[in-house]
């Protein structure tokens, strides 16, 4: 229940101690009438939440989740030894992944595949500013739809609002990680062996544009579930505009 100013508080008292038996039944109504305007009055609380606040405490929470969520991935078997985030060999040279360790190259199968992952944790050491720029520059019209929507309402709406960007911007920075954890030197020898095998189908997937994908994909899951602590734990609101936009859900 919302809180009765001290002023009408110290108002009721008064007229109850100035009244007269037969005085206080006639005023009861009038006394109960004025508790239940200020409970109700929008006064009574915090200032009402404008949409240009909601906006920037979205903005707010998503600059949050990013920054967490870049420093969890970047770290060592960030993507690795995750589960939710790892990155398997690509899909459209299974094949390649069949035949090689039918062959005999499981260890390097492995090897590929682990420095798949370290590319992509090498990436996202980079990965917040990236997503910051493209934070700042949505532009979202209904915050109130988007705070009170699903659980990732924010994630998503950043999510289909700045993708394109997103890889636009990020590849260059997989490139670079690409080149630092030496990607193809593992992958090389396996494609090119498998290429030289008669009447396969020739292989050469993209690694760049596979490991961006999926490194961006990686890093919406953790942003997403940022998101989901603000909303849910108070203790995730880590400034004033986090817990004035977040804490009206709850009230």
């Amino acid at each position: 229940m919302k809180k009765i100013r001290l002023p009408l508080l110290f108002a009721i008292l008064f007229v109850y101690n100035s009244c007269t038996t037969q005085q206080l039944q006639q005023s009861a109504d009038a006394v109960v009438k004025a508790a239940n305007d200020a409970i109700n009055s929008p006064n009574s609380t915090t200032t009402p939440l404008t949409n240009d606040e909601v906006i920037s405490g979205l903005r707010e929470a998503l600059t949050v989740g990013t920054n967490n969520s870049s420093a969890f991935a970047s770290k060592l078997d960030g993507f690795y030894k995750n589960p939710s985030l790892f990155i398997p060999f690509p899909a459209q040279a299974q094949k390649v992944k069949t035949w090689a360790i039918n062959l005999g190259l499981t260890s390097q199968v492995d090897k590929f595949e682990m420095t798949l992952n370290r590319a992509a944790e090498e990436a996202a050491k980079n990965a917040a500013p990236v997503f910051i720029d493209a934070i700042k520059g949505m532009s979202i019209g209904d915050g109130f739809a988007i705070l009170k929507g699903a659980d990732n309402a924010a994630t998503q709406y950043l999510k289909d609002k700045t993708t394109l960007q997103l890889k636009d911007k990020f590849t260059p920075v997989v490139q670079v990680a690409i080149n630092k954890v030496e990607l193809t030197k593992y992958w090389n020898p396996i494609i090119t062996v498998y290429n030289r095998v008669p009447l396969v189908e020739q292989q050469n997937p993209d690694l760049t544009s596979y490991v961006t994908d999926r490194a961006i994909l990686g890093l919406f899951k953790l942003i997403a579930d940022e998101e989901l602590k603000i909303r849910k734990d108070p203790m995730a609101r880590v400034t004033d505009l986090l817990k004035k936009v977040f804490g009206s859900l709850t009230q």
